[in-house]
């Protein structure tokens, strides 16, 4: 019988294994392009953090006051740096002596830890589990390697923030040229939609830095008080601390307990327990009220997409995607319901912010 089954020839076929291999390579190169330029993508976000906050106070100045824009501007730029001088000279000093004074009682604090764990079952299986001193000592050149790599991400680090500041002082100075370059790349039929989407997500980001500046010092506030009238030693320092990791959601506040776990300790486990409360607490007052007074003009971000988003971008872009996760969704959102909720699906009934 005779085989009708259409005859691949070997030209066609070399063609199609060409076309299958470009695809790979090109998406290949596509997913090492994300991952390379991805970090500066996170500092775009950082700079823009700084510089569109800055701008939004000096338009408010300018149109109370009717100034022009670069003395408006000039008057907000020293108003915070003033802000932030008068802070360090009131804390300085203090947190300065409790700093000090925390490096000194961290061994204690630890070693007393070991010492309750070593008290129980549980906790002496917790203590096998760790690495053994003398081992540590003879993995010596391995810890120098890491630590040279931790000195390294540190001035990795200080760059960053350098980069970041001049790119924010860049913005602040035109931001107009930038939004200006960003328009015309749009179609000038689209470009007053555009506009409008910029003009959404300058919003956005400016409203989510307020309203997490604004919980970051009520959780720093509070969680000082509850731990001077606990009694816990370096109150100051902890509720620094806490105020400041909880600029990471989710995630900020556990990491903010384990040292004051670590010192409550050092006066039982019933000041640890009544610690826990406190953090427990002052995170229920902060998520249930801080957030929502200074937030409800963002789009309303369900929880669990907040916390998948950190695990994804953390894992691409460290410790700085995971304190720009949040502000990452919010500016996806915002180009989700504006671009094809309401533009292609033609559905106005989502509420994008104000």
């Amino acid at each position: 019988m005779p085989d009708n089954s259409p005859q691949l020839d070997t030209g066609t076929f070399a063609q199609r294994v060409s076309i299958a291999v470009g695809i790979t390579i090109l998406f290949v190169l596509l997913i090492w392009l994300f991952g390379v330029s991805f970090e500066v993508f996170l500092l775009i976000i950082a700079a823009l953090l700084i510089a569109l906050p800055l701008r939004a106070g000096a338009k408010k100045i300018h149109q109370k006051f009717g100034w022009n824009e670069t003395l408006s501007l000039i008057v907000v730029i020293v108003g915070v740096l003033g802000l932030l001088t008068a802070i360090f000279w009131l804390l300085a000093s203090r947190i300065n002596t409790q700093i000090a004074e925390f490096q000194e009682q961290t061994p204690e604090a630890i070693a007393n830890f070991e010492q309750r764990l070593a008290s129980s079952q549980l906790g002496q299986q917790v203590l096998n589990n760790l690495p053994d001193p003398a081992q540590l000592m003879k993995n010596g050149p391995k810890l120098l390697t890491r630590a040279t790599g931790v000195l390294s991400g540190t001035f990795g680090a200080l760059s960053n923030i350098y980069v970041v500041i001049f790119m924010a002082a860049f913005i602040v100075a035109d931001p107009k040229l930038y939004r200006q370059g960003i328009l015309r790349l749009v179609p000038k039929r689209g470009r007053k939609r555009a506009g409008e989407v910029l003009d959404q997500l300058n919003t956005t980001l400016v409203h989510w830095l307020m309203g997490q500046l604004f919980s970051m010092t009520v959780v720093g506030l509070l969680t000082g008080l509850g731990l001077w009238l606990l009694g816990v030693r370096l109150a100051g320092v902890l509720a620094l601390f806490a105020g400041l990791i909880s600029f990471i959601p989710n995630l900020g506040p556990i990491i903010a307990l384990v040292p004051a776990l670590l010192f409550a300790f050092l006066d039982g486990p019933q000041q640890a327990l009544y610690v826990v409360i406190l953090y427990m607490g002052v995170q229920f007052v902060e998520s249930s009220l801080a957030t929502p007074l200074v937030q409800k003009k963002l789009i309303d971000m369900p929880p669990a997409l907040v916390f998948g988003s950190q695990l994804v971008i953390g894992a691409f872009g460290g410790i700085l995607g995971l304190m720009l996760a949040t502000p990452i969704v919010a500016m996806l959102m915002i180009l989700t319901q504006m671009l094809y909720v309401q533009d292609v699906l033609d559905d106005e009934t989502m509420d994008v912010g104000s």
